[in-house]
């Protein structure tokens, strides 16, 4: 028995020496080609100093950055959102579900410990004993069994650091569904919002163009214009109101949508009306290179890669042999009520059935298959961390050169407006007074709403390019100053 616990050990000690050699590779993130500053801000050197000072960081928090609006309904709305959206609760689940792996393939780091206790039946053939008859046997045990399997090669470090980012993968996609919720809410908020400013539009045109029709209808009642002015009045008047009831069909249905997100049926849902007030915020984007921590989309693909990188360890680790400890120790009985006896003990080193130490020779290629797997997945999330990288500027650079000229864009559809308006006025005065036909009154009264129709859009628009901004950035802010109000 000595020289057999001498033998086990020595291959315990043989493990031992070798459990360091790892065999699978080094984790390093691939690089990248990162601008030293966004396009824009070759562009407006304020700009570039705003941004350079701001220099977002992941350690900062993202806040609610929604409040950068000062809307109210918008806050009630984002913490009902990120309380009961389903979105979130699968993503929360996913979290805790590759936390639970990574906890389960730590697990194999230590040895596991059982114990059981039961009878057994059993015979032996005439064979096996000499002819002389087999005899039928009850046995009883109770023990307690110990196993454990010596990483030779780094497979279960491997496979534990493959867990452990793909844990840290599913908290990044936590925080991505959360930045993308909140970007959905706020975006089918201001959506509604401009819906209602057109419904709003659209309620003063209709009366603005009953109003007309009473007016043509008297002046045609007194004989000083054909009926040919009155059915068109009568044509504005239905064409205003259809279109309004296209506006509320609009509406109705980003309603329901909004609900959605809030984790409600559009039953149990409702958002008062209410005209969309012209957003207009600075938004500093930092530096280029703060993209890489601050989105969430691109930690995930980056943890991504190193669980891929860590499972070519485990793949290689296929390669070598594998060594399994295992030790029983109880006690062994035909009389149960001798079991627990002294002289009932045994014990077991080594494994019932197999060795303790295995090397795969032959499998038809299925190691190098799945090693050749491995590393082409890797690959495969190399390039597509590269691709997330480059839509992240891409997303950046949209908003940024967006915001900037839609600015622009309102300032001239202002003054668009403004001008339509003059020009409805003129020909209202110069019908009254029979210069023109009522043809001209309805051409300038048309403008109107279309250029207002058109300044109301760009309002909205503008207002969900500075929410898709904020998520391009990866988020808020919570540092002072870093958001101001023009």
């Amino acid at each position: 028995m000595l020289e057999g616990l001498r033998s086990h050990f020595s291959i315990v000690a043989t493990a031992l020496l070798l459990a360091g050699c790892a065999v699978g590779p080094d984790y390093h993130r691939p690089d990248v080609k990162a601008p030293d500053a966004f396009k824009e801000a070759s562009l407006s050197p304020e700009a570039a100093r705003q941004w350079k000072m701001a220099q977002p960081a992941d350690a900062l928090a993202r806040g609610r950055w929604w409040a950068i609006f000062r809307d109210p309904a918008l806050d009630q709305l984002e913490d009902q959102a990120m309380s009961a959206n389903q979105d979130i609760k699968v993503a929360a689940a996913r979290v805790r579900r590759a936390r639970a792996l990574q906890r389960q393939s730590r697990s194999g780091l230590f040895p596991t410990v059982d114990a059981g206790f039961g009878p057994t039946r059993q015979r032996t053939s005439d064979d096996a004993q000499g002819g002389n008859g087999g005899v039928a046997q009850t046995l009883w045990r109770a023990q307690a069994g110990v196993s454990y399997e010596a990483d030779l090669f780094g497979r279960i470090a491997s496979d534990v650091e493959a867990a452990e980012a793909d844990a840290e993968q599913s908290a990044a996609l936590y925080q991505s569904v959360r930045l993308a919720l909140q970007a959905d809410v706020a975006q089918a908020y201001f959506q509604i919002r401009r819906l209602d400013a057109e419904q709003a539009l659209y309620r003063r045109t209709v009366e603005l163009r009953r109003k007309t029709l009473d007016l043509v209808q008297q002046r045609y009642d007194e004989g000083d214009i054909s009926e040919l002015d009155v059915a068109r009045a009568k044509s504005a008047l239905s064409s205003a109101s259809s279109e309004a009831l296209g506006i509320a069909r609009e509406r109705a249905v980003a309603e329901h949508a909004l609900a959605t997100l809030l984790g409600t049926t559009p039953a149990q849902f409702a958002l008062q009306a209410h005209p969309l007030d012209r957003v207009s915020v600075d938004i500093p984007a930092g530096l280029p290179s703060s993209l890489l921590e601050r989105r969430p989309d691109i930690a995930a693909a980056e943890r991504a890669m190193a669980a891929t990188n860590a499972r070519i360890g485990v793949a290689k680790a296929a390669f070598f042999p594998r060594l399994n400890l295992t030790g029983s120790f109880g006690y062994e009985s035909a009389e149960l009520g001798n079991l627990l006896e002294w002289s009932s003990r045994t014990f077991l080193l080594g494994p019932l059935v197999g060795t303790v130490l295995s090397l795969p020779i032959f499998d038809g290629g299925r190691r190098e298959a799945a090693l050749e797997a491995a590393r082409a997945r890797y690959e495969e999330d190399v390039a597509a961390y590269r691709q997330t990288v480059l839509r992240a500027f891409r997303e950046v650079e949209d908003g940024l050169s967006s915001l900037r000229i839609l600015k622009e864009q309102t300032q001239v559809q202002d003054a668009a407006v403004e001008q339509a308006a003059r020009a409805a006025q003129l020909a209202q005065i110069q019908y009254r007074e029979g210069s023109v036909s009522y043809l001209d009154v309805i051409d300038a009264d048309r403008d109107v709403l279309q250029q207002q129709r058109a300044s109301v859009a760009l309002d909205g628009e503008r207002a969900q390019v500075a929410v898709g901004l904020v998520r391009a950035i990866g988020g808020g802010w919570d540092a002072v100053g870093d958001v101001a109000s023009r």
